[in-house]
């Protein structure tokens, strides 16, 4: 069941999702649709998959969970890439790549310690 205390990695992918949100809608008014719905997917899957993982039935399931959302992390990191390496696309903000490295290394933490315990 879910714990409605402070989750720094829940708090942090929603709000990952928001900016990602933004950057996808500039994307797509410069009518770069296919690639704005990647990016969408991808960086809104982090957060949707850490808040599921918040409901796991058993610890497997939890870091299944977190293992899908780190994939979909690196999965958004080549997306955004792309967009900072092409001179035919907007590039993302210094910001986007901050938070998404530390969710990241938080999520990898938190899966290496969920496979200790």
């Amino acid at each position: 069941m879910r714990n409605d205390r402070e989750n720094v990695i829940v708090n942090k992918t929603f709000d990952f999702a928001l900016d990602i949100v933004e950057f996808s809608e500039d994307l797509y008014e410069s009518k770069k649709y296919p690639l704005a719905n990647q990016v969408f997917k991808a960086g809104t899957s982090i957060g949707a998959n850490v808040w599921e993982a918040q409901n796991a039935e058993s610890k497997a399931d939890f870091i299944h969970k977190l293992k899908i959302a780190a994939k979909e992390a690196d999965e958004t990191e080549y997306w955004l890439l792309l967009c900072l390496k092409s001179k035919f696309l907007k590039s993302p903000s210094d910001k986007l790549f901050s938070d998404l490295k530390e969710i990241i290394l938080i999520l990898s933490k938190i899966i290496s310690t969920s496979k200790i315990k």
